[in-house]
Parts: C-alpha cells; sequence; structure tokens
C-alpha cells in the first residue's frame, strides 16, 4: 500500500523543467501562484503565462484586480414619472 502511495505522489508531482510550461513574464512578477523552480520561476495553473496576458489582463493574477467602469446613465425625468404611475394602477 505504501508504494502505491509513493507512485501515486509521484505522478502527481509537476515537472515544470520539463518544456512544456514556459517561464513567468514580468506581469506575474507578485502572483500567488508562482512556483520557482531550478532558478526560474513558473506559474503553477498556467503552462503559458504570456498567452494568458496576451488580451490585456490574467484571470489568474492573485496580485491584480481587474478595473470596473462604472458608466452612468441619463434618464428622462418624464419618462420615469410615466412608468412609475404605470406601476402603481
Amino acid at each position: 500500500m505504501k508504494n502505491l502511495e509513493d507512485n501515486m505522489q509521484k505522478m502527481a508531482a509537476v515537472n515544470y523543467s520539463d518544456g512544456r510550461h514556459k517561464t513567468i513574464v514580468d506581469k506575474c512578477e507578485g502572483c500567488e501562484r508562482i512556483v520557482e523552480e531550478a532558478g526560474a520561476k513558473y506559474c503553477h495553473s498556467y503552462l503559458n503565462p504570456s498567452a494568458k496576458w496576451k488580451l490585456g489582463f490574467c484571470n489568474f493574477a492573485t496580485h491584480a484586480k481587474p478595473e470596473i467602469k462604472v458608466a452612468k446613465i441619463r434618464i428622462n425625468p418624464l419618462k420615469a414619472a410615466k412608468r412609475a404611475s404605470k406601476s402603481k394602477k
């Protein structure tokens, strides 16, 4: 049973330096998902971090939050009054 557990742990272990994982980009600095192996830094969640930042923002980033823009909508007071009176009937 012990041998089976050891084999499962070895299979679950990720080898970051095998060529599949790409090193992180500058925008990734400060993220909690960074793993350092053999002097290089890799993303724990994604194989190619530069592709996640290509469109503007990485959704895995723990150190940066996207900015939400709130736009104010101007409401016509006459239409608002008509709508309010219709709902009372």
